[in-house]
């Protein structure tokens, strides 16, 4: 089968290869980014759209989906519907599926709410866990600190535990205001295993895959 990728990762030399096969048919499955939108992309004979994420497309993201969408199979993924899927499960003609249990041999999930009185003990625990070769997250909900909120914020915490909490142990920084290039340095990084603990706002949301990642801490999880 033979498959394209158009994003932001793939030269213009390959995103105009893709756009060619596209055309002409010798592509049997591209995936990509809203970059599939784009006027210059014409399918031959597009038989199925699969929307991953459809929350995150924008008002005109949706009316190009829809004229895509005319005349093929749709398949949307989601764990968020917006108003108007939900509105045409009930009203339109679309089917639903739900997957509502997790992939054959999943460990359980353990998830505690600890009051922040008792957060020594939690950075305690995650320390162990570095000490058996594991890796952790910590989740913040604001970039910097905030005059009017009285939360962790990334920076502040990466600071503190870099200095404190988790003094010694290899600590980064991942939040939706560096570049591009940055983030994804740091991800890898986290990823390789050279570094112990992540500390992040909700953009990691997009990149939590790494298996060797026991724990995660999510700051004012409120």
């Amino acid at each position: 089968v033979r498959i394209a990728e158009m994003s932001r990762f793939r030269t213009t030399k390959e995103i105009n290869a893709a756009v060619k096969g596209i055309a002409d048919g010798t592509v049997d499955i591209v995936v990509g980014t809203h970059k599939l939108l784009s006027e210059s992309v014409k399918f031959k004979n597009l038989g199925l759209l699969i929307i991953d994420e459809e929350h995150r497309f924008g008002v005109r993201h949706k009316e190009q989906l829809k004229a895509l969408r005319a005349e093929v199979d749709v398949l949307t993924l989601t764990a968020t519907p917006i108003p108007r899927t939900l509105a045409l499960t009930v009203y339109g003609d679309l089917d639903v599926s739900v997957i509502d249990e997790m992939p054959p041999g999943r460990k359980p999930i353990i998830t505690k709410n600890v009051p922040q009185a008792k957060v020594e003990q939690v950075y305690s625990f995650l320390r162990k866990q570095i000490d058996e070769g594991r890796q952790a997250y910590v989740v913040c909900p604001l970039i910097d600190e905030s005059e009017k909120l009285e939360v962790a914020s990334a920076q502040e915490t990466y600071e503190r535990l870099q200095h404190d909490d988790l003094k010694g142990l290899r600590v980064g920084l991942l939040h939706g205001r560096m570049p591009s290039a940055e983030k994804e340095a740091v991800m890898d990084s986290f990823r390789a295993g050279n570094l112990d603990v992540l500390v992040a706002t909700t953009v990691i949301e997009v990149g939590v895959d790494v298996p060797n990642a026991s724990l995660m801490v999510i700051e004012h999880a409120e």
